[in-house]
């Protein structure tokens, strides 16, 4: 039994199959030569030894005086010659040797153990890359069929079908190859191990092997949109206020993204700053385009048209409108760019309009209503507006002008809901101070050369002032002409007349 023993082992260690699934298989095979042999299992027994890595099969037989059923049956004569001890009626096991079944006994015995060992390296192998899926895994180049990549994985042959390659990437005989764990299916033929190079997964797995942050998860990718081969926008995020996600991405003199670069074989890539506002959301996704303006035209419907300058057109929608579908399937809207010329003649105007009315605060009073009560402000919940009820406090008004600590203070309030109510009250709420003109009392000329001139962002409002390069709110590059400059080229015109 040393070298079945061996075997067992020697199969253990190659097929990476469990000792015990071995030996069951070779019982299986035993019980199948038995019926062959002996034509019935119904009295044959099997007895495994794990500790010597062994199995034994035996025939149960009764002792008889007549043997009519030697299949059943034995006689007492033959039955002392196992033990001496044996009577008539008494049940005995007999050791049936692998070489007592016949050729064609043992030939089936072997066919049963390749099939079932065929199986059950299917099924491990299975099982092992299942687990694995959406991980990255490095084979090499075998052969090529048809378009179809196949990868020797060591154990398990895996597949980068013609749709999961990137067009710019060619390989030969026994080339590295990186790749997505995509998907495994079971097959009669075996597991077939799905690869991907062009899915955004895999670009994803290259940052993180790349950015250490992202693998710690200090930064976030928030998206990520691809055209396999040509480019890819990613959007990144982190919660700490003192890490610059894209900056971490790009890498000190841009290392980072050289490396992830070279992996893609050249493919461009865009990383993006996630922000929650979509406005500047879109911006950054757009960037380096110049923007004057994000028209939101159906919020529920995620639409919105981006206006730049003629000369911005051809490069905000890229060649093929690619950008501008990349750009709208990162932030998941539907976008569309126009220039200012095209936006007059457009259905957009009228958006155009309702927009600058309202940036300039030329609206009907049919089409806005006074936030007066606390009711009206949308975010705070019920329990809390009872709760300022029941101290009185029902207008805007009355709790304007307090703080975190004096709201704290009212029953069945505390720090936490004070600062919510306040945050929620500054988002809804615009408080509009009116200057108090004290009768008699004229400013000098110091003190209005002193004021500050502000204005409005004319992509989304926000104040600003001269001295602003970029809109603090929504970042788009301002610039503000020179009344100077303007008055020396009227001048220069009227001396050139």
């Amino acid at each position: 039994m040393s070298d079945f023993s061996e075997a067992v082992k020697e199969l253990v260690a190659d097929k990476g199959i469990s000792e015990e699934l071995v030996l069951k298989t070779i019982e299986m095979a035993l019980l199948a030569a038995y019926k062959k042999k002996f034509g019935t299992t119904s009295n044959a027994e099997t007895v495994i030894d794990t500790d010597n890595h062994t199995i034994r099969i035996y025939s149960r037989k009764t002792i008889v005086d007549n043997v009519k059923d030697p299949t059943f049956e034995i006689s007492l004569e033959e039955a002392k010659k196992y033990h001496k001890d044996a009577e008539i009626g008494d049940e005995l096991l007999i050791e049936v040797k692998p070489e007592d079944f016949g050729r064609i006994a043992a030939q089936t015995a072997k066919q049963v153990v390749r099939q079932r060992l065929k199986e059950i390296e299917k099924d491990v192998v299975y099982n092992e890359y299942k687990q694995r899926e959406g991980e990255m895994i490095v084979g090499y180049y075998q052969r090529e069929r048809g378009g179809n990549i196949y990868v020797n994985l060591g154990k398990a042959e895996g597949i980068l079908s013609k749709s999961q390659q990137s067009p710019r990437e060619h390989y030969k005989l026994g080339d590295r190859i990186k790749a997505l764990l995509l998907e495994v299916r079971k097959d009669p033929k075996g597991p077939q191990i799905i690869l991907s190079r062009s899915h955004p997964e895999f670009v994803k797995k290259i940052f993180e092997l790349e950015v250490p942050e992202i693998a710690d998860g200090t930064i976030v990718i928030k998206n990520i949109v691809r055209d396999p081969g040509y480019r890819t926008k990613v959007a990144v995020y982190s919660p700490r206020d003192e890490v610059d996600p894209v900056g971490a991405c790009v890498g000190l003199k841009g290392i980072r993204i050289q490396a992830i670069v070279s992996e893609l074989e050249g493919e461009k890539i865009d990383i993006v700053r996630w922000d929650p506002d979509i406005r500047k959301y879109i911006a950054n996704a757009m960037n380096p385009v110049k923007i004057q303006r994000i028209i939101i035209t159906d919020e529920d419907k995620k639409e919105a048209i981006i206006v730049v300058p003629e000369t911005q057109l051809s490069i905000a929608i890229g060649r093929q409108g690619q950008n501008i579908r990349l750009v709208s399937k990162l932030v998941g809207w539907k976008l569309d760019v126009i220039t200012e010329k095209e936006l007059g003649k457009s259905e957009y105007a009228e958006y155009a309009r309702k927009a600058i009315n309202q940036l300039f605060g030329e609206v009907n009073e049919e089409e806005e209503e006074e936030v007066v009560t606390l009711r009206d402000i949308p975010g705070i919940d019920e329990k809390t507006l009872k709760l300022l009820e029941k101290a009185n406090l029902i207008n805007i008004g009355d709790i304007i002008d307090k703080t975190v600590d004096e709201l704290a203070l009212i029953e069945g309030m505390d720090k936490e809901k004070a600062k919510n109510l306040i945050k929620v009250i500054s988002e809804n709420v615009e408080v509009v101070e009116e200057e108090e003109v004290v009768e008699g009392e004229i400013a000098t000329n110091d003190e209005a050369e002193e004021e500050v001139e502000y204005y409005q962002c004319p992509n989304c409002g926000a104040k600003i002032t001269e001295d602003m390069e970029n809109c603090p709110s929504c970042g788009v590059e301002l610039e503000f002409k020179d009344d100077s400059e303007e008055n020396d080229n009227e001048n220069d015109s009227e001396e050139s007349e």
